[in-house]
């Protein structure tokens, strides 16, 4: 995919990550970029970056009404990245550890879906397009303290690859993006080693670029997938061809 002069929307834009891809987006010479979160008042320093390419939109995208109505006003986009999830501690045995795992998973796993089913017929609208999906490294394997989010993330792992497999033939590239531990706001104060957020992003855009459908951005992650990649990818391809032609 060119991202030059591509139409962009990122959940998540205000912070980390979420802000990492707007910058990146606007470097590569994206046309539009939606920048989405929960509060639009905490995208002000983002849409001063490039106030004329970048608008700011309110999102929940556990709120099925809101997605849709975000949608209805977006319907020129070509570039979709589903940065904005969220994350829990403290284990499965607290005593808030359901409703921590419901939390999780209603963003990490439901909000994403209910992204993705908003917006396929827009990317197919405008040619097809592509859709980043964010991961973590624990979504292939579990990080104790963290399993709820674990679990969440590999339930969209999963969800990703049916999501490529079923968007295959309307042109639309799918990616998912499994970092290790990323230096935001979620994991200040673990004592681990940690990847800057914009070099998460420009990976990712540069697979836009080449084509890729996995992104591995950073040692932690590259060390993790490196026995691993190429199996899981080869599994994928033979369950996806399952799909009714």
């Amino acid at each position: 995919m060119n991202v030059q002069d591509s139409v962009a929307l990122v959940t998540g834009a205000n912070r980390g990550i979420g802000t990492a891809y707007v910058e990146a987006l606007i470097q590569a010479g994206a046309r539009r970029i939606y920048a989405a979160a929960r509060n639009i008042d905490s995208l002000k320093d983002i849409v001063a970056i490039a106030p004329d390419r970048i608008i700011p939109v309110a999102l929940d995208i556990t709120d099925t009404a809101q997605v849709n109505a975000v949608a209805q006003a977006a319907q020129d986009v070509t570039l979709l990245i589903n940065n904005a999830g969220v994350i829990g501690s403290g284990g499965l045995f607290t005593a808030s550890s359901v409703e921590t795992a419901q939390w999780e998973m209603n963003t990490n796993y439901f909000g994403t879906l209910s992204m993705v089913r908003a917006f396929a017929p827009i990317l197919q609208k405008n040619g097809g397009g592509a859709i980043v999906n964010m991961m973590s490294v624990v979504s292939v394997a579990n990080a104790p303290v963290f399993g709820s989010y674990s679990a969440s993330k590999a339930a969209l792992n999963s969800l990703t690859q049916d999501i490529r497999a079923e968007l295959a033939t309307q042109g639309t590239k799918v990616v998912g993006v499994f970092p290790g531990p990323v230096d935001t706001a979620m994991t200040e104060g673990l004592p681990i080693q940690k990847v800057e957020p914009s070099q998460v992003a420009e990976a990712v855009l540069q697979a836009l670029g080449a084509g890729l459908e996995d992104v591995y951005p950073d040692p932690v992650s590259q060390g993790t997938f490196a026995a691993i990649s190429e199996p899981l990818k080869a599994a994928e391809k033979q369950f996806a061809a399952w799909m009714p032609q």
